[in-house]
């Protein structure tokens, strides 16, 4: 019988091979990101031999299969001229804790069993509520990503207007329904389909915003059924932060939740430049933020906060026997808050980044980001082959190529990843062909930035 205990021994093989991995994270680290690029199956197909077998394929040649076929065909979100979609930028503090959460095989889902860990997330929310303006006691938990804390959101606020009709003697309605932008991001679509619930979408304005008048003369008096209103703080494709005060104005006058989608944008409620945008989001019932986006954490955290905690806890909080032990507690207990049982503690890495960097050193990154949107849109804005679509609000940037089909958007912008100089793909505004620089990470210069509007002007 082969030894059961094989995978968990410290023999010399596996020491050394935990060093080459130690190696490999250094140099990667190290190393200026490459942009690489994706790869067909067929393409990986014809030149990997099968790993999962049941001899195994030993740890250094399957390291050696990483290292030299699949991580160059993955791309480098951190890559400083990735610039088309919302990128990452972990800081190294942020990366070295990661391997740390992962060596101490922390459950994040109980108090009980990671006390510690769930200690230093609360740190974290507990500033970013408090960053946002809500009250003392707000809070939440580190979920997934946006999607997983929309849906955890809207569930809680679902099940607090089921429990306000019971208490009033009312039937449930027809149909449930969230009142959302028409700019809302794809997620809350998503939620609604999970929930079997209705969306109701509202225009926004000129400026692209969602405005507490408008959900008004849009429902015209028919709210049966709309238990939430979704604003965004900061849209994926412009990053438009909605009018959050007087959204929460019209959820409070027809007594319905409000949340805010800030998975990208509210992070930019600490810089200076960008902080008036979000007035009002200290009365909203629940935002999230994902620090995998513009607070500089790895993949995967989304910080879900709610204003009443007790809503999200007693909406989510899962029952059986085994876990009696666990929820018959008044401690923090992070599976009460949102879908999910199961987690890992992924709001360490970027508590230990804060811990060692201080918030500051956040403001000023994320106001560097903000700064060099507005001067790149300047250039822009000045320039004979481009044309601005929108003065930026946050650090989005969205322009035109004068001129140009979506055939030649297309071309261009898979020759740029071709020549691994950007990730710059076209996006579209009105159905109409655009560019976009999603800056959100500090390395992403000026000079990187000119020297694709020059390409542009050159192609």
């Amino acid at each position: 019988m082969n030894d059961p205990q094989r995978m968990h021994k410290h023999d010399a093989a596996t020491v050394a091979l935990r060093e080459k991995i130690f190696q490999y994270t250094r140099e990667r680290m190290e190393m200026d990101p490459p942009l690489d690029r994706s790869a067909t199956y067929k393409e990986l197909r014809a030149i990997m031999p099968d790993t999962v077998t049941e001899a195994g394929i030993g740890g250094d040649t399957a390291l050696d299969l990483f290292t030299e076929i699949l991580a160059p065909a993955c791309m480098s979100i951190d890559f400083p001229g990735q610039v088309s979609f919302i990128p990452t930028a972990p800081s190294e503090a942020s990366i070295l804790f990661d391997l740390v959460v992962s060596a101490s095989s922390v459950f994040g889902g109980s108090w009980l069993e990671g006390a510690g860990a769930v200690y230093a997330e609360n740190e974290v929310l507990t500033f970013l509520a408090r960053e946002a303006g809500m009250p003392t006691g707000a809070g939440g938990v580190f979920v997934q990503g946006g999607t997983v804390g929309n849906l955890s959101a809207l569930v809680a606020a679902r099940q607090e207007a089921m429990r306000k009709r019971e208490e009033a003697g009312l039937s449930r309605p027809v149909r449930w329904r969230v009142a959302a932008s028409e700019e809302a991001h794809s997620s809350v679509a998503h939620a609604a389909r999970v929930m079997d619930i209705d969306v109701i979408k509202i225009p926004v304005g000129a400026d692209g915003r969602l405005y507490g008048q408008v959900i008004e003369e849009t429902l015209a008096g028919d709210w049966d059924g709309i238990f939430a209103i979704v604003a965004t703080g900061g849209t994926t494709n412009f990053g438009i932060v909605d009018d959050i005060a007087s959204v929460v104005e019209v959820g409070r006058a027809h007594d319905v939740w409000v949340h805010v989608d800030g998975a990208y944008g509210v992070a930019a409620m600490l810089a200076p430049s960008t902080k008036k945008h979000f007035a009002g989001l200290g009365d909203v019932d629940s935002f999230i933020v994902d620090p995998h986006k513009w607070l500089y954490a790895p993949f995967d955290a989304c910080a879900l906060i709610y204003r009443n905690p007790a809503i999200g806890r007693a909406a989510h909080t899962q029952h059986a026997s085994y876990l009696d032990v666990l929820t018959d507690t008044t401690e923090w207990n992070p599976s009460d808050f949102a879908v999910h049982l199961s987690r890992r503690a992924r709001g360490l890495p970027l508590w230990f980044s804060m811990a060692t960097h201080g918030v500051t050193a956040y403001r000023d990154a994320i106001e560097s980001n903000n700064q060099l949107a507005q001067r790149i849109a300047q250039v822009i804005r000045e320039s004979d082959h481009l044309e601005l679509v929108r003065d930026p609000m946050l650090s989005v940037v969205v322009f035109r190529r004068k001129g140009w089909t979506q055939e030649q958007y297309v071309a261009w912008g898979d020759k740029m990843f071709d020549e691994q100089i950007a990730a710059c793909f076209s996006s579209k505004y009105r159905d109409e062909p655009v560019f976009r620089f999603a800056i959100v990470n500090p390395l992403t210069t000026f000079e990187i930035l000119m020297d694709l509007v020059e390409r542009l002007k050159e192609s």
